[in-house]
Formats: structure tokens, sequence, C-alpha cells
């Protein structure tokens, strides 16, 4: 009699099976074991960083290569949006709205603190302890 040939579930698909709940739907487990829960699921890239401060001025300084008649601008203005490849910026005096390639950018300056989350920061409690 032969044996039936046995399919094998590719290596990601069997470690996700054999994962606890908690970790499979995304919490992260530490090298001693501990489960990290709760995490943010945005990562502490610039769009979102952009956009946990939208409303806020900025100056934005940007490098265009190989132009002509100017290499690198700055502008100035409020964050309006913020995507992966672009972000949207309006003058507050004219309210002229102005899209900028991320391709471009180099760095940005604000005149006041910005919200940032950190990607694993875990919240605190305000219980005291």
């Amino acid at each position: 009699m032969q044996q039936p040939l046995a399919i094998q579930q590719p290596v990601a698909t069997q470690q996700a099976a054999t994962m606890p709940p908690s970790v499979a739907s995304g919490n992260v487990i530490t090298p001693s074991g501990t489960v990290l829960t709760g995490l943010p699921q945005e990562q502490s890239f610039i769009e979102n960083i952009l956009r946990l401060n939208l409303g806020k001025i900025g100056t934005f300084y940007m490098t265009y290569e190989n132009n002509s008649e100017w290499n690198a601008k700055i502008f100035r203005g409020k964050i309006e949006a913020a995507g992966r490849d672009h972000i949207i910026i309006s003058d507050p005096r004219t309210g002229q709205r102005i899209m900028l390639l991320m391709v471009n950018f180099d760095y940005a300056t604000f005149d006041e603190p910005l919200n940032y989350e950190y990607p694993y920061r875990q919240p605190e409690s305000s219980e005291e302890q």
C-alpha cells in the first residue's frame, strides 16, 4: 500500500498557525518571552508624523536636482495633508495650496513642538504606583 503524499504548508503559515492568538494578531514577543500588546498600527514614517501635526505651520526645504532655474527651494505653510509621496501645505496669508513631492523633501522645521508617537512606546499609566 502506498502512503499518500503529505502536502507541506509554507513555514510562515505553519508558524502563524502555532502562534498564540495574541502574537498572530500583531502583538510582539520580546526575547525574554514577554508579550507586548496594544502597539500602534502606524510606524514612524515622515507622512505619519506630518499627519499627527496637521494644521501646524512649518518650513519645508526641498531640493530639485538638474533644475536650471533653482536647485533648492524653501516653502512655508500650514500642513493640510500628507501622503506617502506628497505633502499639501497652504500659505496662511494667501490661502494658496502647494503640493510638494516627498522625493524632493530634505527636511522641515517648526516653531512649535510636534506631536510624535514612537511606534513601540507603551501608553503611560495614569495610575500612581
